[in-house]
């Protein structure tokens, strides 16, 4: 399978480029890996999950990446991935190589082209970008933006969030921001212009945000890890380790659901695997993804 690298979608006058750091180019996993409620038969009672988002083995398909928006003459980075050679508890994700910035650069965006970063939340696979290493320091890898942060997400950190078996995210990966003077705090329903304004989708931490994008008539949002795969528009009440109130990101799956349910508003998964974007559909008493 190879991985897709880069996808543009044009809402209104916005440009959206996703650009991938780990797309699904290994083999699919098990669904209860991430959902330890399901099972390869709840994904077979939702058809329209293949052949995108899960195989017919019961395994599901995954994706990280960050998006560009481009508005209003900005360049706006939402979520920086990984990152490379941070330490991590996780294998997989310690000591990363990878080419996510060359492929920036290659879709258009060289890193000092970039003017703003936009973290939905502090989780690793989120903020790792923000930073890179240079002679054994950690340093903004986009020199010339602002990074805006939640106050509600930071103080979730500053307060005991940030003890996590994921490693030292804030250390590696936020601290060094603030450091250089290039942090903003905002709340979160902060609007950067009258094209992008964050949403507040609290649950799977309690500063979490999402990001809308309106223009000429068109709408689109970025989730962020409001929902991790498309099974969680069909089975809403599914949540995973990860989120912090189990509870109240399942109330902010159904609402966001039955607000934007049969709406022409493109929702782009920050893990869903390619095509990434569709629309929420009603499927009898819940819903499916209708791919872009």
């Amino acid at each position: 399978m190879k991985a897709e690298k880069y996808r543009t979608w044009q809402v209104g006058d916005v440009k959206i480029t996703k650009v991938a750091e780990m797309a699904a180019a290994s083999p699919p996993v098990p669904v209860e890996h991430l959902f330890k409620q399901a099972t390869a038969e709840m994904l077979s009672g939702m058809p329209w999950l293949q052949p995108h988002f899960a195989d017919t083995s019961g395994r599901i398909l995954m994706s990280i990446h960050a998006f560009v928006i481009e508005t209003g003459g900005r360049k706006i980075v939402v979520d920086t991935c990984v990152g490379n050679d941070k330490k991590r508890n996780m294998p997989a994700y310690t000591d990363l190589q990878g080419t996510f910035l060359e492929d920036l650069a290659a879709a258009g965006y060289p890193a000092d082209s970039i003017d703003a970063v936009i973290c939905t939340h502090l989780h690793f696979d989120h903020v790792g970008w923000n930073t890179r290493l240079v002679d054994g320091e950690w340093i903004p890898t986009f020199p010339n933006a602002e990074y805006f942060f939640g106050r509600t997400e930071l103080d979730h950190w500053n307060n005991g969030g940030a003890i996590t078996r994921w490693g030292d995210m804030m250390g590696d990966s936020v601290r060094p921001v603030f450091d250089a003077g290039l942090a903003r705090l905002v709340d979160m329903n902060h609007r950067f212009n009258d094209e992008v304004a964050l949403e507040p989708t609290p649950g799977h931490t309690p500063g979490h945000v999402s990001v809308r994008i309106n223009s000429r008539g068109h709408e689109a949002i970025i989730t962020g890890d409001m929902m991790h795969h498309p099974l969680q528009i069909g089975a809403p009440d599914m949540a995973i380790g990860a989120d912090s109130d189990k509870e109240a990101a399942v109330q902010t799956r159904l609402a966001f659901l039955a607000r934007n349910a049969d709406k022409p508003v493109l929702v782009l998964g920050t893990h869903f695997a390619a095509p990434t974007a569709g629309w929420i559909k009603s499927d009898g008493k819940t819903w499916r993804l209708a791919v872009a």
